[in-house]
């Protein structure tokens, strides 16, 4: 095995473009998670290799804006200008490419809602 000619993946980046990144994030094993986004709400957290960044533009921003209290479970990718509102989860591997409202549960591939309260 050719192992030793790469390079563990223990990257963690965090970068926002307005630099407002709420009080209480949590990173929850932090491997291999990119963390982009336009603005991220207070008491987040965040799971291991998640992708959260730069896609399509929605209103003239093409980065995340994600509320307070978002819990977004590993694998699971958001991009593109999409607003997640407040107290969502997002499932282990779902793929958030348009708006999530406050209060839902979002889980697959291409995200369905399946609870919102």
């Amino acid at each position: 095995m050719a192992r030793w000619c790469y390079r563990p993946l223990d990257s963690l980046e965090i970068s926002s473009t307005t630099g407002l990144i709420g009080r209480g994030l949590m990173v929850m094993h932090g491997y291999s998670t990119i963390i982009f986004c336009h603005s991220m709400g207070k008491n987040c957290t965040v799971y291991q290799n998640v992708t959260i960044g730069r896609g399509k533009k929605i209103n003239g921003i093409d980065v995340p804006i994600i509320g307070d209290n978002v819990t977004i479970y590993a694998g699971a990718i958001v991009i593109g200008g999409v607003h997640i509102g407040d107290n969502v989860k997002i499932g282990a591997g779902a793929v958030v490419v348009k708006d999530v409202p406050e209060n839902t549960t979002v889980v697959g591939g291409t995200i369905r809602m399946i609870k919102q309260e």
